[in-house]
């Protein structure tokens, strides 16, 4: 990671090119700019990048579920596009995550913020709207399709609950295991601390999944829960783990506005009829030169 110029880090994380300048204002975070002399912040970028992701993903979600009211359409774009999606998405890009490349002030430094959800949730937003002004919307739809397709996904399979512990919940109740409890560990210091939870279904304990509060730590592993459970289900092994449950015990004791002025301007003719562009079978908006990354 040393030495590795941030251009290049993301540039093979996106999978485009990118200019070094727009690169440096999106990851230039307003603590950075005060401390040195009032820089340029990330700020209009991340409004712009808010808008093109919201867009980009409410047309796939549109187009992929022709059958979903508004409503509930509306909560799956707000479980893919919020700030611990985006967060998880900005820490998983590339080997180390795009937090060591972030330009904090000192006080954010000391505070944690290379890990922090709001400022790496931001900062992804901010460096789309870079994408976008460079390369244009069938880029940036191309690059955000390769980093939220997975979510939408996920969403898509959850039902109408659209949070881990609500779906959870559910699908324990179908099969008449009862509600699940969670057990939650903390450690670290208060300006850093670390949670680390259990989701407890029918005696049987699932995750010990950390998060930076305790919501993110229990929604952590009620998915893990949810995705085990689901597993057991499919392959018809979890009629027999939860029969012996009780006997066992617990082990071990922003978005999506529309885009306004000359620079920012997306419309239905930008989205459908683009030159060079097309749509894919699926109704995605794609890049007219190269099929979206899977």
């Amino acid at each position: 990671m040393k030495g590795r110029p941030p251009v290049a880090f993301l540039e093979a994380a996106f999978g485009v090119s990118l200019d070094p300048e727009l690169l440096e204002r999106a990851l230039t975070h307003r603590s950075y700019a005060y401390e040195n002399g009032g820089l340029p912040t990330n700020e209009r970028l991340e409004f712009l990048g808010d808008s093109v992701l919201g867009v980009i993903v409410t047309t796939a979600l549109f187009n992929d579920h022709p059958d979903l009211p508004e409503g509930q359409l509306a909560k799956l774009r707000a479980s893919v596009v919020n700030m611990r999606a985006l967060a998880e998405v900005a820490r998983g890009l590339g080997p180390y995550g795009l937090g060591p490349y972030l330009l904090l002030g000192k006080g954010e430094e000391t505070t944690g913020g290379r890990d922090k959800a709001s400022i790496l949730a931001d900062t992804l937003e901010a460096l789309l709207g870079a994408i976008y002004l460079q390369h244009g919307l069938d880029t940036a739809a191309t690059v955000v399709h390769k980093l939220f397709d997975p979510l939408m996904i996920d969403a898509a399979g959850r039902g109408a609950a659209l949070d881990w512990k609500t779906s959870l919940q559910e699908l324990t109740a179908s099969r008449g295991l009862g509600v699940p409890e969670y057990r939650v560990d903390e450690a670290g210091p208060d300006h850093a601390k670390v949670f680390t939870a259990w989701a407890v279904v029918a005696g049987v304990r699932y995750g010990g999944s950390e998060g930076r509060s305790k919501k993110e730590a229990e929604q952590r592993a009620a998915e893990t829960a949810w995705r085990e459970l689901s597993a057991e289900a499919s392959d018809g092994s979890g009629d027999g783990k939860v029969a012996g449950a009780g006997a066992a015990g617990v082990a071990g004791g922003t978005t999506g506005g529309s885009l306004d002025g000359k620079a920012g301007s997306l419309d239905g003719k930008a989205l459908d009829s683009r030159a060079g562009g097309a749509k894919g079978s699926n109704g995605r908006v794609r890049s007219g030169k190269e099929n979206r990354p899977g």
